[in-house]
């Protein structure tokens, strides 16, 4: 912000109020997002937002007054990167030019695929480079043989949401000039950074079976022979690292410490609007519980083994660079599945760190939803994901004594976006195991409360996983 005891030009004076307008925006956003969603759905944008972005520099004083409804557009167009809107040029729809463009959800939808597409591609690139250059050093070595463990083979892993919300914070001051290809151009001049590989040699012992036969002259009788032979070879383990979106946002994006704050509250804003439940963390100030010893819920169709992230035994160890206990609901609610369905017992610290070593976790969010039909495969377990549409199936699967993973949005269980286990049925209602709560674990819960908290935008197959 501009010092005000001595001349500043009038344009920079304007552009730092503005700018510190946006911010407040975007931080209060975190408060109001659902009713904001809901209200942009009502259908009351008008025309008033265009005059509202441009005169934004006066946002703040509007936010400390904001009761009446038609302010809550305004809202949403500050506190969300206003690429998924196809940039702040564009504020009605191409195909409808009488609809707003936040009034239409297929205009949203549509840029958020094209922006999705957009990321994926370019990861995609990175990943194939990267492969190029494994192989291009293994030709150069000496060895007998090579191993590459990639993570990324199935698909790539990302978190859109922190990507746009980088972007968008990288682009704050010149915020007319965001648009796809933009961004689409700067991921693309640093997809050298996505991901990198680290390799190690082994001594690996081969095995050698040559076979033959001889015939007894005699009696024309076959003797077959097996002979052994042992030999030790040189191998290279190369193992692909996906560097994060935090990564980039230093690599390619040079966010400063004050960028990064907004791009993360874009990022946490732009989930909540769209309900993908991508950040899972805790609310700051958290409390760990004592240790719960070995729990186990047997009043259900399958005797689930139960574990809680908060759990001081668990709680303070590490996911990634973060703990289990703020971010780690997903290895956690793996760790219960596995545990029941399976002879192993796997808590959450093996799981969370299964998870981090396979590229599932995700800095500062939690998981990606991949985790979960990810680790019940890696288990042996069948996985088949299904939608809210589906309640009948999911209780029928509980009743057939199957668990079925959740990913929640804001309600019941979460103030942002939650894994929890369905683990039976009784009396009509369902059983669950909350890894972030024994309490909730304890409660029977109405399907329908589920069904409508559970999130819209999941990704993997998602929201709901039924696992047997």
């Amino acid at each position: 912000m501009a010092d005000n005891s001595r001349p500043v030009a009038e344009p920079l004076q304007k552009g730092a109020q503005a700018a510190q307008a946006v911010r407040g925006a975007v931080k209060t956003g975190k408060a109001i997002a659902g009713a904001a969603k809901g209200a942009a759905a009502g259908g009351v944008w008008g025309a008033v937002a265009g005059f509202a972005w441009e005169n934004r520099k006066f946002i703040g004083k509007v936010i400390i007054a904001a009761t009446a409804v038609l302010m809550i557009p305004i809202l949403i167009l500050c506190m969300l990167p206003g690429i998924i809107f196809g940039g702040f040029g564009n504020s009605h729809s191409p195909a409808d030019p009488d609809t707003p463009i936040m009034n239409s959800s297929a205009v949203i939808d549509s840029n958020l695929t094209e922006i999705s597409t957009a990321v994926s591609c370019v990861l995609s690139e990175a990943l194939t480079d990267t492969l190029s250059a494994i192989d291009n050093d293994y030709a150069a070595c000496t060895a007998d043989g090579k191993e590459v463990i990639n993570p990324y083979e199935s698909s790539p892993n990302f978190n859109a949401n922190q990507f746009v919300g980088q972007y968008c914070a990288a682009k704050n001051k010149d915020y007319a000039a965001v648009s796809v290809s933009d961004m689409e151009s700067m991921l693309r001049s640093g997809k050298d950074k996505l991901y990198s590989y680290t390799k190690k040699e082994e001594k690996r012992t081969v095995e050698t079976v040559t076979t033959s036969v001889t015939v007894d002259a005699s009696t024309g009788e076959e003797t077959t022979t097996e002979t052994v032979t042992t030999t030790t070879e040189k191998w290279i383990v190369y193992t692909v690292s996906y560097n994060g979106e935090a990564y980039f946002a230093d690599e390619v994006f040079h966010l400063t410490a004050e960028q990064k704050d907004l791009a993360d509250d874009y990022a946490y804003n732009l989930s909540l609007f769209l309900g993908d439940s991508m950040f899972q963390g805790l609310p700051a100030g958290y409390t760990t519980v004592s240790s719960l010893g070995n729990i186990r819920f047997t009043d259900g169709q399958t005797e689930v083994v139960y574990f809680n992230q908060l759990d001081e035994r668990y709680a303070g160890q590490p996911y990634g660079t973060d703990n289990i206990g703020g971010y780690g609901c997903g290895p956690t609610a793996m760790s219960i599945v596995v545990s029941s369905l399976t002879n192993d017992t796997v808590d959450p610290i093996e799981m969370a760190r299964w998870s981090y070593e396979n590229g599932y976790w995700c800095s500062g969010s939690g998981s990606y939803h991949a985790l979960i039909p990810a680790a019940a495969k890696a288990w042996g377990l069948n996985v088949e994901g299904c939608t809210a549409s589906d309640g009948q199936k999911i209780a029928d699967a509980l009743t057939d004594g199957e668990l079925v993973v959740a990913i929640m949005l804001k309600g019941h269980f979460t103030s942002s976006g939650h894994f929890i286990v369905l683990r039976g049925v009784k009396d009509g209602k369902i059983l669950v195991a909350d890894p972030a709560s024994y309490d909730r674990s304890s409660m029977e819960w109405d399907l329908s409360i589920i069904l409508n908290e559970a999130s819209t935008h999941a990704g993997a197959g998602g929201p709901f996983w039924i696992i047997g």
